[in-house]
């Protein structure tokens, strides 16, 4: 019996999940993306774009299109779809299953101050002027306009447009994933003093931080939100068992 199986994605991740399951002849997959991206690289399976409406809204989605399970994969940070998604399963009666990237942790050599939000991270980096290096989607970055004597190297998948309100910024545009070496030059080129990303793990943004440690900077990095749903998968792996353990005990439609 084939299933059918709608996948939160956004991360690269979710798209290795869905490289996987395009594979096999007992699965239809649908992988949905927000839309904050103009150009996502190419996902592997038929995707949809845009939003849902909320939690009630996913959920009569997931019963109009007939789907038996629910994957979450979107970024660490993705709080609001990840919580409509929980709800969203329970109302429809499917299976969710979590995938998400363990998170970094500091090791010798690090020196990471962490903040609770975003919005915390100006009065982290203190009143003397610094070089920063912003690490941060485009949509986050509104609270650096209350530190405008900071210098700032802001780097974003998409332009950054309005720029910020500073007197001081340079923007990069690019994709990764980026490596040590690639950011140690970067960092080093712009004279950067201080670090500021999020904790979203993974290994095609690591490179910032194994740099910021190389040359002894200092990181910000803003903690992930508290996870709505419980026992969350930490590989491609561990997920496709956990589907297909779900999907060998779930009743017929209509049971």
């Amino acid at each position: 019996m084939t299933a059918t199986i709608l996948i939160l994605g956004g991360t690269t991740e979710a798209r290795r999940l869905a490289e996987r399951l395009a594979a096999r002849a007992d699965i239809v997959t649908t992988l949905s993306l927000a839309g904050r991206t103009t150009a996502p690289v190419e996902q592997g399976v038929p995707v949809r774009v845009g939003g849902f409406g909320g939690a009630a809204g996913l959920a009569e989605h997931i019963r109009n299109a007939g789907i038996d399970l629910l994957v979450d994969a979107t970024h660490p940070f993705a709080e609001l779809i990840s919580t409509n998604a929980v709800a969203a399963a329970a109302d429809a009666g499917v299976p969710l299953v979590v995938l998400r990237r363990p998170p970094w942790r500091a090791v010798a050599g690090d020196r990471w101050t962490e903040v609770d939000r975003v919005e915390n991270v100006p009065a982290a980096l203190g009143e003397a002027p610094r070089r920063v290096f912003l690490a941060l989607g485009r949509q986050e970055l509104a609270p650096f306009e209350t530190a405008p004597q900071h210098c700032y190297v802001i780097r974003s998948i998409e332009p950054v447009a309005p720029p910020l309100a500073v007197p001081e910024a340079l923007y990069i545009t690019a994709r990764g994933p980026f490596d040590e070496a690639g950011d140690t030059a970067l960092l080093r080129e712009h004279r950067i003093e201080v670090v500021v990303t999020k904790n979203s793990g993974g290994e095609a943004s690591y490179g910032k931080i194994a740099a910021a440690r190389a040359l002894g900077l200092e990181v910000i990095m803003v903690r992930r939100p508290p996870l709505a749903a419980e026992g969350a998968l930490s590989t491609v792996e561990a997920a496709i068992e956990e589907i297909d353990h779900r999907l060998a005990s779930r009743a017929p439609r209509g049971v």
